[in-house]
């Protein structure tokens, strides 16, 4: 069965694929451990990652030898760790976008235009000197205004 979001597989499949008996299924989401989706008639549809979630809960069960509470914490604390990941990678890429905006202000903010003698106009960064043909453009230190020295 297909929607949406890809494939979804009704219990007796996916108990099939994760090596379980369905009624384990049950169990499970009674436990809250793996929660399906459901149909509208209440039938449980499980995804591929569900399926997955599966077969690491019956891994953890008969390799490491963790009980369910345990099962259900490990589980939950993945969940979140997956959650902070991907938000923290939303907030990286929103950090690099401010920073490029706050690069781009302050460039603008830095920049002042100059007039030369003949009357054409040059970007200069703040704080810097335009030289003009023997001629010096400075900015006067408390009045901010443009000078032109003539030599």
């Amino acid at each position: 069965m297909a929607n949406k979001r890809g494939t979804t597989y009704v219990i007796s499949v996916a108990a099939e694929l994760a090596g379980m008996h369905p009624q384990t299924l049950r169990q499970y989401d009674r436990l809250g451990i793996v929660t399906p989706a459901r149909t509208k008639g209440r039938g449980r549809r499980y995804s591929a990652s569900d399926v997955e979630r599966l077969r690491e809960v019956q891994r953890l069960s008969q390799d490491e030898g963790v009980n369910l509470e345990g099962i259900r914490q490990i589980l939950e604390l993945k969940q979140r760790l997956d959650e902070s990941a991907e938000a923290m990678q939303l907030m990286r890429e929103e950090l690099e976008v401010l920073r490029t905006l706050v690069r781009e202000e302050n460039e603008k903010r830095s920049r002042v235009f100059a007039a030369t003698p003949d009357g054409s106009v040059h970007t200069v960064r703040r704080g810097t000197r335009l030289r003009v043909s023997g001629n010096e453009l400075v900015r006067h230190p408390k009045s901010g205004a443009l000078v032109l020295f003539r030599r």
